[in-house]
């Protein structure tokens, strides 16, 4: 199984400079989900966490912006 992008760069910067690179292959691969998936077409949509509710956009600029 291929390692995510984040993977591969954290193994990169590390093996240049000098840490153990092994620890970093072994750790549990963090679940990703496409922005496309995650809105389900809309621009933006709201996350309930704990008592709090925060708003993520999809702004015009392609960026992601959560805010609370």
């Amino acid at each position: 199984m291929r390692a995510s992008p984040f993977q591969d760069a954290a193994v990169s910067r590390n093996a240049r400079d000098g840490r153990n690179v092994h620890a970093l292959a072994h750790t549990p691969q963090v679940p990703e989900l496409d922005s496309v998936q995650l809105l389900g077409g809309h621009r933006e949509l709201c996350i309930r966490h704990g008592n709090e509710v925060y708003r993520l956009r999809h702004t015009r600029n392609d960026k992601l912006i959560l805010t609370k």
